[in-house]
């Protein structure tokens, strides 16, 4: 190296990469000009819309209220897992979806929608720091609060520089140990986090934490309890009960139960623990420490995300509990009102709708991340999610998208092919079904047993053609995906086979004893007709979604009909991801096929690496 290039240690984050003049550290997003470190591109937003800040998620902090979250790319980390890997790994930040904002007009924005606020969501601000630090200030200057979300890997320099604007942060730890610290990228291990979730509870910084339990971490958050027991009781915790997606282990996801069984036990430790990625869950609402009354009531809303349904607080300052009046550790008034977010915008439904969109191209067998980066840039630049949204909710809509896909990137032959393959697999369970007897009536749940899916959604509409009664659509259902029930509806309309989501699922075994234990009347938990598909993610969003309609048909007419789905799987991913089927290897994820499925680093070429 010659004596005259300058080397300068990047201060944004505790990794503190030395950057060769020209160059950039890890994460890609900054660079070394002239022996400055500068962000490579400011003022670029792939998001900006107004949330709820429970979508966030965050919970303590002025709940119901609307915040506006802004979104860029790219983040510091690189997570085994991540739910957020399309707009992290993959999404290029020079795409023309990318909108380039003025913190002036970020503020306009958030002035138009009602805003109480800004909130950095999504990726991490430190893959943009200098534009969140510019539109903090000019938030602040406009009266507003600011907030984001993050790994919590500053460097002191970039600790002590947001401390005064930030208002709240939604702070992920990966772990107590450093080893959990550099799977994901962070070569200090976890110190620094420690160290500055301490800073910023003494800096008057409102903190909640998350956490994600998988089976093998359960006594390392109990041990995270006690150690954010010695900063504050009052620090709310979100578990977030591990969904394997990309390259992540499907023996990882714990069972809902045992989420709840670990908040239960964290409960006795911190008096503010919640659970997500649970549909159904009581332990999203908020209880008073002393009397055990909730005062918040909140429902799933969606991956990471929750939905304020009811405040009951005495409204004096502190917010307290209306039975007791003990303070709850509330900041800023409870507000529930009607705003909902449009169609996949918002919160992290809006990954999982570019990740849709991901899993149709590599099953006609794109060869480069470009080609999808470039229907995404055709579906966000051209407003289109709403058309996406209402798309994948009908087989022959989902048939046609796939059609347009191949049409926009010139892959129209491989298109028609993996479209044909779904028609002609669908009519053959439809005709199979109308052979059978009777039209059962089925309640597609999500999670647990209140939990009911839209009745527009896709697996009701598989539910139809495969000839039964979707009762899900004789219940004005709200939320996102859904919302939970009263029991005593779901007994009304007697469902004679529930099947559950294979997306965010439960095991039908512990969901029937739910049932039980709950007193449920159904004709589905006496007879004990209580299904999922063998493979993850195969009723929604993946076209994929044929296996899922041959488990659906097997279950509503077991007897009659019989589609050897292990036998359906190798052929459908011999065809279109040239692999072979392994149950073991299948995760959560829409786009990719297995934990192993990797884009190849040879432009042209897709593989399946060795796991």
């Amino acid at each position: 190296m010659s004596g005259n290039v300058s080397v300068v240690s990047c201060s944004v984050c505790e990794n503190s990469c030395l950057i060769s003049e020209g160059e950039s550290g890890i994460c890609g997003r900054y660079i070394n000009q002239g022996g400055v470190i500068s962000e490579r591109y400011p003022n670029r937003y792939l998001l900006a819309c107004p949330i709820r800040i429970e979508t966030m998620p965050m919970l303590h902090f002025h709940p119901g209220a609307r915040f506006l979250q802004v979104s860029t790319v790219g983040c510091n980390f690189n997570c085994p897992g991540c739910i957020s890997a399309v707009i992290v790994r993959e999404m290029n930040p020079q795409s023309r979806a990318i909108h380039e904002f003025s913190p002036d007009e970020i503020i306009e924005k958030a002035r138009q929608n009602g805003c109480r606020g800004i909130t950095f969501v999504m990726n991490d601000p430190l893959a943009a720091f200098d534009t969140f630090m510019a539109v903090a200030h000019a938030a602040k200057e406009a009266g507003l609060y600011v907030g984001c979300s993050s790994n919590g890997y500053f460097s002191l320099q970039s600790l002590q520089r947001i401390l005064p604007v930030l208002d709240f942060i939604n702070l992920g730890i990966k772990g107590l140990s450093d080893e959990s610290y550099h799977a994901c990228g962070g070569y200090k291990g976890a110190a620094p986090v420690l160290r500055n979730i301490r800073m910023l509870h003494k800096g008057g910084v409102h903190i909640e934490i998350a956490c994600i339990h998988t089976t093998k971490n359960t006594e390392e958050l109990l041990e995270l309890c006690r150690t954010i027991k010695d900063i504050s009781t009052d620090i709310p915790v979100q578990i977030m009960r591990f969904i394997p997606l990309e390259g992540a282990d499907p023996r990882l996801e714990p069972l809902i139960r045992e989420t709840e069984s670990l908040c239960g036990k964290m409960r006795k430790i911190l008096d503010y623990v919640y659970v997500f990625n649970s549909p159904g869950t009581h332990y999203l609402n908020t209880l008073c420490p002393d009397c055990g009354k909730i005062v918040l009531h909140r429902d799933f809303y969606g991956p990471m995300g929750a939905r304020l349904k009811k405040a009951s607080l005495a409204q004096v300052e502190p917010l307290s509990c209306p039975n007791c009046h003990s303070p709850i550790g509330i900041c800023g008034m409870g507000h529930v009102s009607d705003f909902r977010e449009k169609d996949f915008q918002g919160g992290y439904p809006f990954t999982r709708a570019l990740e849709i969109v991901e899993s149709v191209l590599i099953a006609i067998g794109v060869e480069s991340k470009a080609e999808v980066v470039r229907v995404w840039e055709d579906l966000l630049c051209n407003n289109r999610l709403h058309d996406l949204h209402h798309n994948i909710q009908r087989v022959d809509k989902y048939l046609e998208m796939i059609k347009s896909f191949g049409d926009l990137i010139g892959w129209r032959e491989k298109a028609e092919q993996l479209a044909g393959y779904l028609e002609a697999k669908a009519e053959e369970i439809k005709s199979a079904c109308s052979k059978c007897h009777g039209s059962p009536r089925v309640y597609y749940a999500m999670g647990k047993p209140a939990f009911c899916i839209k009745g527009e959604r896709f697996e009701n509409h598989l539910v139809e053609l495969c000839g039964g009664t979707s009762v899900n659509k004789e219940i004005e259902v709200r939320g996102r995906p859904g919302m939970s029930i009263e029991l005593d509806v779901l007994e009304k309309l007697n469902p004679e086979i529930i099947f559950i989501s294979s997306f965010i699922s439960n095991s039908p075994e512990d969901f029937y004893h739910e049932c039980v234990e709950k007193g449920l009347k159904v004709d589905a938990v006496k007879n004990s007709r209580i299904y999922t598909s063998p493979v993850p993610s195969s009723d929604f969003g993946s076209p994929k979604w044929i296996l899922g309609m041959m488990n659906i048909a097997n279950e509503m007419y077991k007897g009659e009909i019989y589609f050897n789905i292990n036998e359906e799987a190798q052929e459908f991913y011999k065809l279109f991801y040239g692999a072979s089927f392994d149950m073991k290897d299948v995760n959560r994820s829409f786009g990719k096929p297995n934990m192993s499925w990797k884009w190849s680093p040879k432009p042209g070429k897709i593989t399946t690496a060795p796991i």
